[in-house]
């Protein structure tokens, strides 16, 4: 079995990430990111879950994830993967968008599999360059040109009303969570604050959101944590403030979500500085 892999740079230039996962088997549950994910099958297949939709993914096979696209996947047939993508914050897609078409707006990418995209040699090149950090402007540019390109081609112009289809108690309970993600939540908890039974609840939130509950709560202390680390705060100090239990609870979660200990992340950042 080829030895797993897994290599992470930030671009402190185009203010993006590139992960480039080899050999993994690792089952990603179902979660969300705050960011946009742009990425490519290198070898492998998996089987992914998106927005109540299902897919078996293979090599030149591109995902487009928008910011709170909930997501699972896993390995097929016990065959590890090869996987590489770029990480775009709102911030930086927004400014992005702004030069490419005159207009300051979040673009909302309506398929989230292309199969056999004529993109990924594009974006194969530029997610090669930004690992080999590169320092001349034709990484900027492979960069803008593919954003245009996946713009044209697979979004609509903007995204849509979060809370577009919720019902008020399911929108409550998602706000409360975001609000007090470092406390010791209870499901009685959301349930006084609803005035729901605790399964028509966790069946609401879920149909709604697509998301569970306690998995929406992990997403947003997972998201929380990252923006601590890229700060430099030690990961215990992040455990802390974020809501786990303990450190060694904190690791455990950190990698089953991002597929990198609280430390290897920091440590990225760090080295961009450097």
């Amino acid at each position: 079995m080829k030895q797993e892999m897994r290599t992470v740079k930030y671009n402190a230039e185009l203010k993006v990430e590139a992960y480039h996962f080899q050999g993994i088997m690792q089952k990603f549950p179902n979660h969300f990111h705050e960011y946009y994910v742009i990425g490519y099958i290198e070898q492998g297949q998996r089987f992914l879950s998106c927005k109540n939709k299902e897919y078996t993914i293979e090599p030149g096979d591109l995902l487009l994830f928008n910011p709170r696209d909930n997501h699972a996947c896993e390995q097929i047939d016990g065959r590890t993967l090869d996987y590489r993508c770029i990480n775009i914050q709102p911030e930086i897609m927004s400014k992005a968008v702004l030069d490419i078409t005159g207009k300051e707006y979040l673009p909302y990418f309506t398929p989230q599999v292309i199969f056999h995209s004529e993109w990924v040699p594009v974006l194969r090149e530029l997610h090669q360059m930004l690992m080999e950090e590169e320092r001349d402007f034709r990484k900027e540019e492979s960069f803008f040109f593919l954003l245009e390109q996946l713009i044209e081609d697979y979004t609509e112009q903007a995204v849509p009303a979060e809370n577009t289809g919720q019902s008020a108690e399911v929108k409550a309970v998602g706000e409360f969570l975001e609000k007090h993600y470092m406390d010791n939540i209870s499901l009685a908890d959301l349930c006084n604050l609803t005035g729901l039974s605790k399964y028509y609840l966790l069946r609401s939130f879920t149909k709604q959101k697509g998301i569970s509950p306690y998995s929406y709560l992990e997403t947003i202390r997972i998201d929380k944590a990252k923006k601590m680390l890229e700060q430099g705060i030690k990961p215990i100090d992040v455990a802390i403030q974020t809501g786990f239990t303990d450190q060694s609870h904190f690791s455990n979660f950190f990698k089953k979500f991002i597929g990198l200990t609280p430390k290897q992340y920091m440590n990225i950042f760090k080295a961009a500085q450097n």
